[in-house]
């Protein structure tokens, strides 16, 4: 149930003199800087003489060097690299009412997480993102994408302490993402990718997701486009059933297995426009821009080249500040000389041309 893949024409640049265009974006997270952690740690010091205004001021200044940061790479869409996000869901977790958090839980080895509880039934309070929206498009000369962590994962990445059901408590949770939508878009947001890393552990739950994805895009205009991300998993238990998801979007993290996976979208067709990961956030090593033009064409196995995005695998902010930058900087590269190359009709496609 595909919205309205063609709201991708808005983000073609004024000045791009290709023929074809390949959406060039990221899913979210980039390395903070240095500065910006250490101020946070000094801000948290009740010995320190730095506040939370100075930690303020100082994510202000990272979201406006990384914006500006993803802009001289080349971007179409850019982020803040969400410079005032720690953890996903621990960061929507403290601006919903019914959550509450008791101290980090060992996940892994020495790895901590600071899993909240949801005890009582969750609300909307005071909106969550438009702040850190408003601020980004005030200093991008570039569209802004708004990464949103999804309510599938908020509900199972807590400890369910009030609903009946994982499922009851994400539908709640969707009608809260679509209050905070709602509220994005009145302010000038045209793109939102919704990050549902949960359902790459547990697939066979996906339409509890389609379910959420129709409630958080009931009332959105079909001009914002809606991008759903999952991690890396076992697509071939989602797919075809993502056909049937309202988006326009599906984004796939495909490239750290060498695209193994990348058959799995091509029988029966697949409907929602592709974002494709062409470069590996888990890998230290910057490919250039051969390779990741082979990748690029990987996604044009499914796909036209009208209906391809391109973006790192996931959000890259595991990776060292400068790794990141090139991979994208190269991406970037890559993806206008594979539109030259289309121009002139030096590559095949297996997917047909929309047009």
């Amino acid at each position: 149930m595909v919205r309205n893949p063609s709201n991708r024409e808005q983000f073609r640049p004024a000045d791009h003199d290709a023929e074809h265009f390949l959406l060039t974006t990221v899913v979210g997270s980039y390395p903070k800087p240095t500065w910006l952690t250490r101020t946070k740690t000094l801000a948290e010091d009740p010995e320190s003489s730095l506040d939370e205004r100075a930690l303020a001021e100082a994510q202000d200044d990272a979201a406006r060097v990384i914006t500006h940061e993803h802009e001289r790479a080349g971007l179409d869409t850019v982020v803040d690299g969400e410079m005032r996000r720690d953890e996903m869901v621990e960061h929507f977790a403290q601006r919903i009412r019914g959550y509450e958090f008791n101290g980090p839980v060992k996940v892994w080895g020495h790895n901590y997480y600071d899993k909240p509880s949801v005890v009582s039934e969750v609300e909307y309070d005071d909106p969550w993102l438009l702040e850190e929206f408003e601020f980004t498009a005030g200093v991008a000369s570039r569209p802004v994408k708004v990464p949103i962590t999804g309510p599938y994962t908020l509900a199972r990445w807590a400890f369910n302490e009030a609903y009946d059901s994982d499922a009851a408590l994400a539908y709640d949770l969707a009608d809260l993402v679509n209050e905070e939508v709602h509220r994005l878009v009145d302010a000038g947001a045209r793109y939102v990718q919704l990050d549902e890393p949960a359902l790459a552990t547990t697939p066979e739950e996906h339409a509890i997701v389609g379910e959420c994805l129709e409630r958080i895009v009931d009332g959105v205009p079909d001009e914002v486009r809606i991008c759903l991300h999952v991690c890396y998993g076992d697509y071939s238990k989602l797919y075809p059933a993502i056909n049937d998801f309202p988006i326009d979007e599906f984004d796939v993290e495909l490239c750290n297995d060498g695209y193994q996976q990348i058959d799995v979208f091509r029988d029966p067709e697949f409907e929602p426009d592709l974002a494709l990961g062409v470069v590996d956030v888990h890998d230290a090593e910057v490919e250039s821009v051969p390779e990741i033009k082979a990748n690029i064409e990987e996604g044009l196995k499914v796909v036209s080249p009208d209906r391809l995005s391109v973006s790192p695998d996931c959000g890259v902010k595991l990776l060292p500040r400068e790794v990141a930058y090139r991979k994208l900087s190269n991406m970037v590269t890559a993806a206008r000389e594979i539109e030259s190359e289309l121009d002139a009709g030096e590559i095949e496609t297996a997917a047909p041309n929309a047009d």
